[in-house]
């Protein structure tokens, strides 16, 4: 049942084929942020790329917008137009799920910011240099 109070913010994954660890680097990096920039539609908020994935809280940017899995494909060209090596590298889909209340939201936001540190690239979440937050997503 939808609630008609509570914000739309997905957490979208978006995985290189073969897991290939290409993404982490500022490259990568400096092609997708301007990509979701430009891709209007969406409104990107907390985000993490890891070397073979990308994490993203998103938000309608408006009325009318595309679905999230056709934006998603539409920012995946445009990094590759900027960023000639991201050509075809992603998987073709993407994972989304809704934040369902403020609790959950936190949670993934906690679980996402702390993903290099799981994974044994950085010692403090803070460190890892590929992530940050485009725009505000408020619960």
């Amino acid at each position: 049942m939808a609630r008609l109070d509570a914000p739309v913010i997905l957490l979208v994954t978006v995985c290189t084929i073969d897991r290939a660890p290409i993404l982490a680097n500022a490259d990568a990096h400096g092609a997708l942020v301007a990509a979701w920039q430009a891709a209007g539609d969406w409104a990107v908020g907390s985000y993490v790329v890891m070397p073979d994935h990308v994490h993203l809280f998103c938000s309608p940017a408006g009325c009318g917008v595309r679905k999230v899995k056709e934006w998603t494909a539409y920012w995946k060209g445009q990094a590759g137009d900027r960023l000639p090596c991201l050509r075809g590298v992603f998987q073709r889909d993407c994972w989304d799920t809704q934040m369902r209340t403020r609790g959950h939201y936190c949670r993934k936001l906690e679980y996402v910011n702390e993903n290099p540190v799981r994974r044994g690239l950085v010692a403090n979440a803070g460190d890892w240099p590929y992530a940050g937050r485009l725009n505000s997503l408020w619960w």
